[in-house]
């Protein structure tokens, strides 16, 4: 959450010419509604088994894709995606992170909880996250974070 994975991932896709997905945003296209609206009406474990059915077909060479925090602590979806894809864990510290979603709707992870619950949750998903194969300082503006992405895309 608020590494900005969306938002470089974009960048990336648009400079390599590739075309971009988003695990959040085809889970709400398959769902038909918000990913608020799905934690309400069917909560965490009908997001999951959502993310976790689509998580394959996001996974296409010379795609760039944007996938939820959460999607890599279900051990299967991380062998798919360490097995299948080129992973760049976009490094955040907790308080930057926090600045970039505290305000923000939409995001039921984080919408209502304190700044220790959401850094608890941060630190639980970490070492996961650390599991990558690239690890790049997101703490700057996406073009800068987009350009060094780039270069490990490339290689």
């Amino acid at each position: 959450m608020g590494s900005g994975k969306s938002v470089v991932g974009a960048i990336v896709a648009q400079r390599a010419g590739a075309p971009f997905r988003d695990l959040d945003l085809m889970i709400e296209a398959e769902a038909g509604i918000s990913i608020p609206e799905i934690f309400a009406t069917g909560g965490e474990a009908t997001f999951r088994a959502l993310e976790t059915r689509l998580l394959p077909t996001t996974l296409e060479p010379g795609y760039v894709v944007a996938l939820g925090g959460g999607s890599l602590m279900n051990d299967p979806n991380w062998a798919v995606v360490d097995r299948t894809a080129t992973t760049v864990y976009l490094e955040v510290p907790f308080q930057t992170m926090w600045e970039r979603i505290r305000r923000l709707s939409g995001r039921p992870l984080a919408s209502g909880r304190s700044r220790e619950e959401v850094e608890s949750l941060f630190e639980e998903r970490r070492p996961r996250y650390e599991q990558a194969m690239h690890r790049v300082n997101g703490d700057r503006p996406p073009g800068v974070v987009a350009d060094e992405v780039m270069k490990l895309w490339s290689v």
